[in-house]
């Protein structure tokens, strides 16, 4: 049977605030505005949550069934996380041990030489990895780490975000498609369109927010969102 609950994983997201709205548009990482957000900092910089944490991932994972050798943290929003995944998956194996599984880190800021298990890595990727994502948006941070992978020789069997926000990048293709378009299939844990209704219901930020982010997915979803 399956282990992973997507219903238990959005009420995890609610109970400790990783989505919220803003009265007035802030400006994301990706250069557009929102008056929404999805935020896993709090989650990450707290042992027992990112423990927690850890788990959904590792039994969305499983459900998949999906056999990495490690989780891949794209840097820097999930390198905490895709360490301590890594840990507690490669402990409950059998065969744990030295040698058993690497412990794959990125850099935050690829080094100006060397090779590029070198430059752009403190722990080389090797053997079958999951790559994870905190937040994907147009999915640019992401598809970076999958190119820089490649050199090291890594079998990528998926990529997986904690929460999509479900946005088409301005060459109109979702996250979903450029990363299947690399050969990678990509899965969400969380996606905009099941979880912005439960927040909206539970935080209730007025007629004015759920205009403002039903106008948003108009102009950038990849699927249409109604709240009100």
């Amino acid at each position: 049977m399956p282990k992973f609950s997507k219903d238990a994983f959005l009420r995890f997201m609610v109970e400790n605030r990783v989505v919220g709205f803003f009265d007035q548009p802030v400006k994301l990482s990706s250069g557009r505005r929102s008056h929404w957000y999805a935020n896993w900092r709090t989650v990450t910089n707290d042992v027992c949550l990112v423990d927690q944490l850890a788990d959904f991932l590792i039994d969305f994972v499983a459900d998949l069934g999906l056999k990495p050798d490690a989780f891949y943290g794209v840097p820097e929003g999930a390198t905490k996380l895709g360490l301590i995944a890594t840990y507690k998956w490669a402990k409950a194996k059998s065969n744990f041990g030295p040698g058993s599984a690497p412990l794959p880190m990125g850099r935050g800021q690829a080094k100006e030489h060397g090779s590029p298990a070198d430059r752009f890595f403190i722990g080389e990727p090797r053997g079958k990895i999951v790559v994870v994502e905190d937040v994907t948006t147009t999915g640019s941070s992401l598809l970076a780490a999958l190119d820089q992978l490649r050199p090291v020789g890594a079998t990528v069997l998926a990529a997986v975000g904690l929460t999509n926000r479900m946005e088409r990048r301005d060459d109109g293709m979702s996250v979903e498609e450029a990363v299947k378009a690399k050969g990678i299939p990509y899965y969400a844990l969380s996606e905009a369109k099941d979880l912005l209704p439960q927040v909206f219901k539970a935080l209730a930020p007025g007629e004015k927010i759920g205009r403002a982010v039903e106008e948003e997915f108009g102009r950038y979803g990849a699927k249409r969102l109604k709240l009100i």
